[in-house]
């Protein structure tokens, strides 16, 4: 049977972030929207969901005089994105 797929993480780009913040203790905004392609204002919402949905933590702050996002992934954020991939396994039959 198939197992419903989290529709949080069922997004390309919400998918992109999890996976680049699974692989890095933690990334900037300018470094994930490299990363990504996307622009800025989606990036920007799609981290909002993802922080809302407490899969991500968001720390704002500044280098100098200019400001700085930092996001990681939550220990949440890996159990979701865990289960999401166990889900998306019953979809591929092998």
């Amino acid at each position: 049977m198939f197992k419903e797929l989290n529709p949080l993480l069922h997004s390309e780009l919400r998918l992109a972030v999890m996976s680049l913040l699974l692989s890095v203790e933690e990334a900037d905004f300018v470094y994930i929207r490299q990363q990504t392609g996307a622009t800025a204002g989606n990036l920007s919402v799609q981290i909002d969901k993802l922080s809302k949905a407490g899969y991500v933590e968001v720390i704002k702050t500044f280098k100098g005089k200019m400001p700085c996002t930092v996001c990681k992934i939550t220990p949440c954020g890996v159990d979701a994105f865990e289960e999401y991939v166990e889900a998306l396994k019953t979809y591929i039959k092998m």
